[in-house]
């Protein structure tokens, strides 16, 4: 395959998944797809939520929306224009995680866009769409059936690894992948610094970044810095419009057990019915809770959030990230900041 026939059929899968996207019947086949192709996948979407009971059609489809944004062919020419001579014919192994719908398909864009091999491990959680998306791929280019392996078991015969992971699951794979060119990836977060000015818009957006794909993300902000002072109800009642979120069942699970526990230890709260609101200075929350911590400082919270960047994803301002973007990544926003495709040049 050439590096064209590779970037044409990524377009076609962004084709496919834009189409998919939003729930809307058969379109012909301008998606190359017949229409008993677009039944089942489209009941592939509906039931994957009793296989993963956080991937509902919702937040499926929100995926498909933001991977078929990177894959338009002038996207991908101009990214790959970054990268001459990556092409290395090497095996890369990608152990993927499965907190969010399709979050390993960047790492499979990277090693298979490169000219790499892909040989793939899927987590338990997210084993049913991927596995469709590349056989997707590969009606589209048959040339990618030699560039892609799926491995049920035991990994072996790879030149590299990519794993993401949570910080136990990363000493196990530095312990075995050590002695491997590799990136490994462990547990991450993200927050937002407030600084009392924001419009209700701006907040509202920022309640994206909290309750997309019900906050499991590491993109996912966890935690809030507000002013000294700052009355909370703006922002609750910003985010007003995400309530519904608490009638999925997983999500008001976590919420009910997790004000249980806080009012049964004496913690202070402060919640609107879908969101606890805590004062904690950690980063990471569980899931139905948002940390927030007061400063009268700004200076001071840049710093600390600089000493800290190897436990953030994102640093969310309205200046650097916009409220609402975090979850939208261009196909140049690294995960850890490590540029995927330049560690694959170098290999």
């Amino acid at each position: 395959m050439t590096g064209n026939e590779r970037i044409a059929a990524f377009v076609q899968l962004g084709h496919f998944l834009e189409h998919f996207a939003v729930e809307k019947d058969w379109q012909g086949y301008e998606d190359g797809v017949s229409k008993a192709e677009h039944d089942d996948f489209n009941k592939a979407i509906m039931s994957v939520q009793h296989h993963n009971g956080w991937f509902t059609p919702e937040m499926v489809r929100k995926a498909f929306a933001g991977i078929s944004k990177w894959l338009k062919a002038d996207v991908l020419s101009n990214w790959l224009a970054k990268y001459p001579g990556t092409e290395k014919n090497k095996t890369i192994a990608v152990i993927m995680a499965g907190n969010i719908p399709l979050v390993g398909f960047h790492d499979v864009l990277c090693v298979l866009l490169s000219g790499n091999k892909l040989m793939a491990k899927f987590s338990g959680d997210d084993d049913v769409l991927m596995p469709l998306l590349l056989k997707y791929l590969v009606q589209v280019e048959p040339g990618f059936n030699d560039y892609i392996r799926i491995s049920n078991n035991q990994l072996a015969n790879f030149n590299a690894v990519i794993a993401t992971g949570s910080n136990n699951s990363a000493r196990y794979f530095e312990a075995y992948f050590g002695k491997y060119p590799h990136i490994i990836r462990k547990n991450r977060t993200s927050v937002a610094v407030i600084q009392g000015n924001e419009s209700a818009a701006a907040l509202k957006a920022l309640g994206h970044d909290v309750f997309d794909y019900y906050g499991l993300g590491c993109r996912n902000v966890t935690k809030i810095y507000v002013p000294k002072g700052y009355n909370l109800d703006h922002f609750f009642g910003a985010i007003f419009d995400f309530k519904d979120i608490v009638h999925h069942k997983k999500y008001a699970n976590n919420y009910d057990y997790h004000k249980a526990i806080y009012l049964m230890n004496g913690d202070k709260l402060v919640e609107n019915g879908f969101l606890l609101l805590k004062e904690d200075k950690s980063f990471f929350s569980p899931v139905g809770v948002l940390h927030y911590e007061y400063y009268d400082d700004l200076h001071a919270v840049e710093k600390e959030l600089a000493e800290n960047r190897d436990a953030l994803q994102c640093v969310v301002d309205n200046k650097n990230i916009l409220f609402g973007q975090t979850q939208q990544p261009k196909i140049d926003d690294y995960a850890d900041g490590v540029d995927t495709m330049q560690w694959i040049q170098g290999l």
